[in-house]
């Protein structure tokens, strides 16, 4: 029953948003002028080129998510500007992986959100050499399989663990867990001032640390630097299949578990 559902959902789901003509589509606001349907022209076909040819994940990653979004009930997707790869990325996040204080109402409100990245020792390097993360060596350490993917394992049948009573095991090229928080921080030198005073107002900053040594890889600032109010700018999308009490929405799991 539920196979069933998820799959006619995610058939249906990824149907309407990647049509024949590209997934993207433009519309203008105001005066409609030849100028203006050229530049709409333009934009819609570089958005399409973009997203079809140039984010070779984008399509794959958009079906990971309509696939997990029924039955978690939430999916994030992460649209950021990657260091490696040059371009910008759009990834899916599972809702396990993203961590909300659950009486916030969505992502703009909610002053502190925290994504949970697993990275191999040589992709940590790379980040490092580009400059994004701070050159400083993180040592290897055992993984321990938490709660949620321990789960996961059993219901798909993928053994994590190597049989050891701790449930933890060794990964060959070292898998780090990367806590990147975004944060509202008043930090030391860098305060907000008005009128030569510091105001004490927290301003936004997303802080990454790995999270077995505590080493802090990045703190970087964001909010657009010209912009004189320093909104926060948000890299994440929420999907809900259907609104939930809290801030994670429901999926037919929670639904199938209420009826039974």
């Amino acid at each position: 029953l539920l196979s069933e559902a998820v799959v006619r959902f995610q058939s249906q789901a990824i149907t309407e948003m990647f049509p024949a003509a590209g997934p993207v589509r433009t519309r203008i606001f105001g005066k409609v002028n030849r100028e203006t349907e050229e530049q709409a022209s333009r934009i819609q076909e570089y958005m399409n080129y973009l997203l079809t040819d140039r984010m070779t994940e984008f399509r794959s990653e958009t079906e990971r998510m309509l696939f997990s979004l029924p039955l978690a009930g939430s999916a994030f997707k992460k649209v950021y500007y990657d260091q490696t790869m040059k371009r910008p990325c759009s990834m899916f996040v599972p809702s396990e992986d993203m961590v909300v204080f659950n009486g916030a109402t969505d992502l703009t409100s909610a002053t502190r959100l925290t994504h949970v990245m697993r990275k191999n020792k040589n992709e940590i390097r790379k980040l490092q050499v580009n400059g994004f993360y701070k050159d400083e060596d993180i040592p290897s350490y055992d993984i321990n399989i938490d709660e949620v993917k321990s789960t996961y394992g059993d219901l798909t049948g993928d053994k994590l663990s190597t049989g050891d009573s701790s449930g933890s095991f060794l990964i060959g090229d070292s898998i780090h867990t990367l806590l990147e928080m975004h944060v509202e921080l008043d930090l030391e030198g860098f305060e907000d001032i008005k009128d030569d005073e510091p105001t004490g107002i927290a301003l936004p900053y997303v802080v990454t640390i790995d999270r077995e040594s505590r080493v802090v890889l990045s703190i970087r600032r964001n909010w657009y630097e010209d912009d004189p109010e320093r909104m926060r700018r948000n890299h994440f999308i929420h999907y809900e299949y259907l609104p939930g009490l809290g801030f994670y929405g429901l999926g037919l799991v929670h639904l199938i578990g209420g009826l039974v």
